[in-house]
């Protein structure tokens, strides 16, 4: 039996659609106009040949939604890229600024893997006011689109939202 929306299966239930997100997921969201960004998550689809990472931009529904359960703050008042760890599910986890980006190299794995345990073990304030010093200044340094670029066909799949 193929897993098609308009398939049933044993308990004569729909299949769900193939493109719906497995759980628990790994979600990224970043800020969908910054250049740095942007190549940041252009980065991330060439090397992650596993499809681990899904997308979603801060100025989604997805992302709102994220911060209506986590934060007080709207997606946009933050300068940060955040990370969830088992997205849609009770155990999720919200990680955030350099914090985010260290788990996402260890996941990657590899010589990102090891980068990811050596920034480990720089203190986290050090750490992060290197992250703020670039979030303050990455429209100056790598641009800012007017709106969200919208994912190639190729990686569609991998963007929430």
């Amino acid at each position: 039996m193929n897993n098609d929306q308009n398939t049933m299966n044993a308990f004569n239930v729909p299949n769900p659609p193939q493109n719906r997100l497995p759980e628990p997921a790994l979600l990224i969201l970043y800020d969908g106009v910054c250049g740095l960004c942007d190549r940041t998550v252009q980065f991330l689809l060439a090397v992650d040949g596993t499809a681990t990472f899904k997308f979603a931009p801060l100025q989604s529904e997805i992302a709102a939604q994220v911060y209506q359960r986590h934060f007080r703050k709207k997606p946009l008042e933050f300068e940060s890229i955040i990370f969830v760890k088992d997205y849609r599910t009770s155990r999720e986890i919200i990680l955030e600024k350099s914090d985010a980006a260290i788990e996402i190299l260890i996941i990657l794995g590899g010589y990102w893997r090891l980068l990811g345990i050596a920034g480990k073990f720089v203190p986290r304030m050090i750490r992060d006011r290197v992250y703020d010093w670039i979030a303050k200044n990455r429209y100056r340094w790598f641009g800012k689109f007017d709106q969200c670029r919208l994912p190639s066909p190729e990686t569609r799949d991998r963007f929430l939202n």
